[in-house]
């Protein structure tokens, strides 16, 4: 049985690792991906810093993690978050659940734990009166996504930062 649990403080070094295979992977190429040394180590130093105030203090966000059966680390681990917005057909209370940071260890991938720790956020979030759950993605996990129920909204989503410190210096 798949263990899915909500991460804590304990955890941070391990989301940061898992994160940096999305973020630092060589073989994307994202426009939010880390361009430099300098880059990488300011987005972990960033997300410490962000993960140690939301884990434990924030009531609209929830990091799940699947800890490694030997409890030496974090196989796998996303986030949601729940958007107030402003009210549609689609989400009439204006709360949308958004999927962030859904990341498998490669080691441990093929194992459904993607499924699982999003099956979970599912669960947290229809608790916390989300009406849609919305997440970007890659084309390569696409199909993933689309297997456990998710459809293009036919939206492009586009990017633009505002920071004056550019991601890929």
């Amino acid at each position: 049985m798949t263990v899915v649990r909500p991460a804590g403080p304990a955890d941070i070094e391990e989301l940061v690792r898992l994160r940096a295979h999305l973020l630092d992977a060589p073989d994307t190429n994202l426009p939010y991906k880390a361009g430099s040394p300098a880059a990488r180590e300011s987005w972990r130093r960033d997300y410490r810093a962000w993960l140690a105030e939301q884990l434990t203090h924030a009531d609209d966000l929830r990091v799940a993690v699947v800890p490694l059966p030997d409890g030496t680390g974090l196989a796998a681990c996303a986030t949601a978050i729940v958007d107030r917005r402003a009210p549609s057909p689609a989400c009439p209370s204006g709360r949308a659940g958004w999927l962030q940071s859904v990341v498998v260890d490669p080691a441990s991938r093929g194992q459904g734990l993607g499924a699982r720790l999003l099956e979970h956020l599912h669960g947290w979030l229809a608790g916390q009166g989300v009406d849609e759950v919305l997440l970007q993605t890659t084309e390569n996990a696409s199909s993933f996504y689309q297997k456990l129920g998710f459809a293009p909204s036919g939206e492009e989503l586009l990017f633009r930062t505002l920071s004056p410190r550019s991601v890929a210096a």
